[in-house]
């Protein structure tokens, strides 16, 4: 991904909530593009596996009536900030990658909202202005960051530090993976270190599981165990992912203590399955004299109600994972 320009101005200050509470949403994979119409020499490359996979199942997988349905829960919910954590798009597009921005407008303004891309929206190699380019205000830094690099990222409001890793490359066909790569690892750690002595909350958001072998050999993050190296080390408070389109917990143990990897069903999943369901967490974040505390509520999509209602009302995360493990066996 070539290196853009350093942020504008247009990126201004966040501060809809006490400086020492933030409400925020994280929600992953929503697919909400069709790559309809396409031409030949579109699908003369790895797309093509895409596209049949999308026109077979997909389409019928991920629907526009649950995403609609979501956006219009979420904005009755008010969070202060979103975080997107990739696979906007079917197999990237620049059509499809144009659609994604206008989605993400009426989301909400580039201020409110963090993205990092997922693998289907860097398919294969395409011009980064007609493609991942037209996000660009939802995944830079703020401006003043030193960083001349888009990731990782860092946008600070209130209490949080979201941190923008990217775990995408053009892989080859019938391949998934992620890498994050030796210059972004090195960047993050630095990252992690500054934030932590600012008393930032800290959140991570990556497209691949960071966990090594927590997800399928073809879809893994290839330096994982690298990566988890810095997280131990550096620290962070969340992780967050997706790509697994199904609900995940993973703890690793860093230097200030157990550090939960959360990952989500995809936004749009038409799916009863209870780990595949359409679904979306909120995070209530708090910084006190005695520290940080973070909170946890979640809403799933209902079939009957066509609507998204209240899965689980406001717990720590020490809840939350108690109770994941108790439904992951």
């Amino acid at each position: 991904m070539p290196s853009p320009p350093n942020p504008s101005d247009s990126n201004e200050s966040l501060r809809s909530a006490p400086r020492d509470e933030l409400v925020f949403a994280h929600l992953t994979d929503p697919h909400l593009t069709r790559p309809d119409p396409v031409n030949g020499a579109d699908l003369a490359n790895k797309r093509i596996l895409g596209y049949l996979s999308w026109r077979r199942r997909r389409h019928a997988i991920h629907r526009s009536d649950i995403i609609e349905a979501l956006v219009t829960d979420l904005h009755a919910q008010t969070p202060d900030h979103i975080a997107v954590t990739g696979d906007l798009t079917q197999i990237g597009l620049p059509g499809e990658c144009r659609d994604a921005r206008t989605w993400l407008e009426n989301l909400g303004p580039s201020a409110k909202i963090s993205v990092v891309p997922g693998n289907h929206d860097q398919y294969v190699d395409a011009p980064w202005k007609e493609t991942l380019g037209l996000w660009y205000d939802y995944m830079a830094s703020d401006a003043g960051s030193a960083s001349n690099e888009l990731f990782p990222s860092i946008r600070v409001r209130g209490p949080v530090a979201f941190i923008g890793v990217s775990s995408v490359y053009p892989c080859p066909p019938l391949l998934a993976t992620g890498r994050v790569g030796k210059t972004q690892r090195e960047a993050l750690e630095k990252v992690l270190r500054e934030t932590s002595d600012r008393g930032l909350c800290r959140v991570v958001l990556i497209h691949h599981p960071p966990v090594p072998d927590s997800y399928k050999w073809r879809k893994r993050l290839e330096d994982a165990r690298e990566t988890c190296a810095i997280l131990r080390s550096a620290g962070a408070d969340l992780v967050l992912h997706g790509h697994t389109h199904r609900l995940m917990l993973n703890e690793l143990e860093s230097e200030t203590g157990n550090l939960p990897v959360f990952g989500l069903s995809s936004a749009s999943a038409g799916d009863h399955e209870f780990e595949r369901r359409a679904r979306y967490f909120l995070y209530r974040v708090s910084r006190d004299d005695h520290g940080i505390g973070i909170t946890w509520s979640s809403r799933v999509f209902d079939p009957e109600s066509a609507e998204f209602r209240m899965e689980s009302d406001w717990r720590s995360i020490s809840q939350i994972a108690r109770a994941l493990r108790a439904d992951q066996g």
